[in-house]
């Protein structure tokens, strides 16, 4: 039997978590051999071509470019190398997204090291794996549609998880207080803030709140 560990390169635009992962994943050499890391899509696939390694472990939103275009022009490639997609946003949007570009993966960051390396050996068997706790609502959301159910704010193109927010937005809660009922971090809320904006189509807090109680979204 081959008992070489995987070959994986990793994508990243912040320094400190390249180098988190790699430390992380150090304690795992005998399953997992990190044989490069990016901040740069042209680095990322100059690693790529390079070293030719099973996977490339890629965070989603990275400024410059989107780990979800890494993942479509890796996947079309002749041999190409299995993507999995490592972000901080607990939404399934972005996993369909990462599904629809090719992604054997879509997990997030608050992952262990033994359970992200066994991700990776199952990504390596063939099995796609998603966070459980993502995969199990995304599993709601596609039974829900199926019935002719949805959320409130779905008709403007809001994810379950932003309609969440929103709620939580018209009961008067601060970021803050959002970050902490969800168990999110506040940056991920302010991201899905941004998001509820353009969607909605309104440019502040106020503007949102009563665009949801005019159409009773929430009622």
């Amino acid at each position: 039997m081959d008992h070489r560990p995987l070959r994986i390169v990793i994508v990243d635009d912040h320094e400190m978590v390249r180098f988190g992962l790699q430390a992380m994943l150090q304690r795992y050499a005998d399953r997992i051999e990190v044989v490069g890391d990016a901040a740069r899509r042209e680095h990322a696939l100059q690693l790529v071509e390079e070293h030719r390694p099973e996977i490339v472990l890629s965070d989603v939103r990275m400024r410059g470019f989107s780990g979800l275009d890494l993942c479509r022009e890796l996947v079309a490639r002749a041999a190409p190398p299995r993507v999995v997609l490592l972000s901080v946003y607990d939404d399934e949007q972005y996993l369909y997204q990462a599904l629809n570009a090719g992604a054997s993966g879509y997990l997030l960051k608050r992952i262990g090291g033994e359970e992200l390396v066994r991700s990776l050996e199952l990504v390596a068997e063939g099995e796609t794996v998603v966070d459980p706790t993502l995969g199990g609502r995304a599993a709601g959301v596609a039974a829900r549609a199926a019935v002719g159910r949805s959320w409130p704010g779905a008709q403007h193109g809001l994810t379950q998880r932003e309609s969440e927010v929103l709620s939580l937005m018209v009961r008067g809660a601060s970021n803050q207080s959002i970050a902490a009922e969800l168990v999110l971090g506040q940056e991920t809320i302010k991201s899905h803030v941004r998001a509820i904006y353009r969607k909605l189509k309104v440019s502040d807090r106020a503007s949102a709140v009563g665009l949801a109680l005019r159409d009773k979204m929430f009622a």
